[in-house]
C-alpha cells in the first residue's frame, strides 16, 4: 500500500484535481471532508463530464463554397469546446466523485485486497484504521507485491 496518499478536499475544483492526478501520475484520489473520506474521484469520473454527443452516420462532402465556410465553423466549434472545458474545470469534485466507498482494513492481506478489487470492479482501495485513512492500495501495488514475492532469492518460492 501507499501510506499517506494524496487526497483532495470535497470542494476542490476539477481543474485542480486533474492537475494533481497528472502531477502524481495517478488515476484516482480519495476525497476528504476534514479527516473523513467521503468519496473517490478517478480519471473516468472526470472524463464522464465531457459530453461527446452521438457520431453521425451521414457522410458529408463539402461543396466548393462550404470549403471556405469549414474553417469558420471549426473556429466556432473550438470556442464552444474551450468554454465547455472551462466550465468543467470549475465543477467541484463532490459533484462527480463516487460516494460508494469500498475500502479495506489496515490489517487485510494482499489476497483479501485483490479479491475485493476483483469482486467490486475497482482499481484502488482506501486503507482504513479505525475509520481513518492510512493509505491506498492499487492494482499495481498488488502486482508489485506478488512480483516481489517471486523474485529470485525470495523465501516465498
Amino acid at each position: 500500500m501507499t501510506p499517506n496518499p494524496v487526497t483532495v478536499p470535497s470542494d476542490e475544483k476539477i481543474r485542480e484535481v486533474a492537475a494533481i492526478l497528472r502531477k502524481n501520475h495517478i488515476g484516482g484520489l480519495p476525497v476528504m471532508d476534514g479527516r473523513v473520506i467521503v468519496g473517490i474521484v478517478t480519471e473516468t469520473d472526470i472524463l464522464s463530464l465531457l459530453k461527446t454527443g452521438d457520431l453521425s452516420d451521414d457522410l458529408w462532402l463539402p461543396s466548393p463554397l462550404e470549403i471556405i465556410e469549414v474553417p469558420i465553423r471549426e473556429a466556432i466549434n473550438w470556442e464552444k469546446t474551450r468554454r465547455a472545458l472551462s466550465n468543467i474545470g470549475d465543477t467541484p469534485v463532490n459533484e462527480v466523485m463516487s460516494t460508494n466507498i469500498i475500502a479495506i482494513d489496515e490489517g487485510a492481506d494482499i489476497d483479501e485486497a485483490a479479491s475485493v478489487m476483483l469482486r467490486e470492479g475497482v482499481a484502488r482501495l482506501p486503507v482504513l484504521k479505525d475509520g481513518d485513512l492510512t493509505g491506498i492500495v492499487t492494482r499495481m501495488d498488488i502486482v508489485s507485491g506478488i512480483g516481489a514475492a517471486y523474485e529470485p532469492g525470495s523465501e516465498e518460492l
